[in-house]
């Protein structure tokens, strides 16, 4: 009788033994399958996937409004996309020395990769058909981690360095992000209203849409409102404000238009610095 309530005591001590070590290996083994976003201020933002792969977007670290941008420019030491919407120097930011560090390949329009190459020193090797498009077309990257759709933009582009007169970059753009097991993120990149973002949402619902609101070189808060409602999001980042003077749209403004409008997309103010998972 007592070897066997020995032998009891003895088998549930081991069952205890393999739960705890069960749950000890799935939670320091299986990566939390999330999308994190960090946001470096202006339209400059750290995309991880789930895989842990890591897109930039415009990357501009070193903007007027991120006090560790030289920090964060000096630690970064992975990114395998670069994406850049248009050619001004706000977007394109600090591309180059990353793309240097990193090896990361450029998405972009055609055009523009070839201006960057040609007056903006971004490798060549770094810039090749697999990771170049145009308005309409759709990449599969990454392994198929995620599929990067090109859209369209009402703004300009143009590429200078060195004080040399701006050179003419195509047109300007946006992007439609797809992770895979993750969110459909829409970049507008610096672009008005156009009525043609009601097109947006008819290929899939976006989860999340990073909309610029500055005025005066972009839509501002009004303006922006509309585009969100045309586009219809879950949710809503403002960027592309307060950098310079000029850009004088406020979340506050940004909030009280998609109040008046009716808009139902929830909107979240990130900080300069802040990662949030989606």
């Amino acid at each position: 009788m007592r070897s066997a309530k020995v032998g009891g005591v003895l088998a549930a001590l081991i069952l205890a033994v393999v739960v705890i070590g069960c749950n000890v290996f799935s939670s320091t083994a299986q990566p939390a399958l999330n999308t994190q976003l960090l946001w470096y201020g202006q339209s400059a933002f750290k995309l991880t996937t789930p895989s842990g792969k890591v897109l930039l977007i415009d990357p501009w670290l070193t903007n007027p409004v991120n006090p560790t941008g030289k920090a964060d420019l000096a630690k970064l030491d992975r990114a395998d996309l670069i994406l850049i919407t248009h050619g001004h120097f706000d977007h394109v930011g600090d591309a180059t020395a990353i793309a240097q560090k990193t090896k990361a390949k450029l998405v972009s329009t055609a055009d523009l990769g070839q201006a960057l190459v040609a007056y903006g020193s971004y490798p060549k090797d770094l810039v090749g058909l697999e990771t170049q498009g145009n308005f309409g077309g759709e990449l599969t990257l990454l392994n198929g981690d995620v599929k990067v759709a090109f859209i369209p933009a009402v703004h300009s582009s143009a590429v200078a360095s060195d004080g040399s007169p701006a050179q003419y970059a195509g047109n300007p753009g946006g992007f439609l992000i797809s992770v895979k097991n993750g969110p459909v993120i829409y970049h507008t990149g610096d672009t008005d209203l156009f009525q043609d973002m009601t097109l947006i949402p008819r290929f899939g619902k976006v989860s999340l849409m990073l909309a610029c609101i500055g005025d005066h070189f972009t839509m501002g808060p009004t303006r922006a409102a509309e585009a969100v409602k045309l586009v219809n999001p879950v949710t809503v980042i403002p960027m592309h404000f307060g950098t310079f003077p000029a850009l004088t749209g406020t979340p506050e403004a940004f909030a009280q238009a998609l109040r008046q409008q009716g808009v139902k997309s929830q909107l979240r103010v990130m900080k300069v610095g802040e990662a949030i998972k989606l």
